[in-house]
């Protein structure tokens, strides 16, 4: 229980439901991104290195799943929110 109070105060949520509600969503993204996996990964073929552009190619998709989850379990406001950061930190200019 305290993994979940220290989950709840970093990620500034005012109950542990919402905490599980967030962690159900980053499992059911994850889950989706692999299961999609096995139908994509045959027309791309079985060179090494196409795990890795795979992954690099499949991180726009996956945070839309993330933002289609979130909405559908009631956390979009907190998914919304944790996008903008994750791009902002991506794309953010050095000084």
């Amino acid at each position: 229980m305290n993994f979940l109070r220290s989950l709840q105060e970093r990620w500034k949520v005012d109950s542990i439901s919402k905490v599980l509600l967030i962690l159900t969503v980053f499992a059911l993204t994850g889950t989706t991104v692999v299961y999609l996996k096995k139908y994509i990964k045959p027309y791309l073929g079985d060179e090494w290195y196409i795990d890795m552009v795979y992954y690099v190619l499949i991180l726009p998709v996956y945070n839309l799943i993330l933002l289609i989850y979130g909405v559908i379990l009631g956390q979009g406001k907190y998914f919304w929110e944790f996008e903008k950061r994750f791009f902002s930190r991506i794309f953010k200019k050095n000084k």
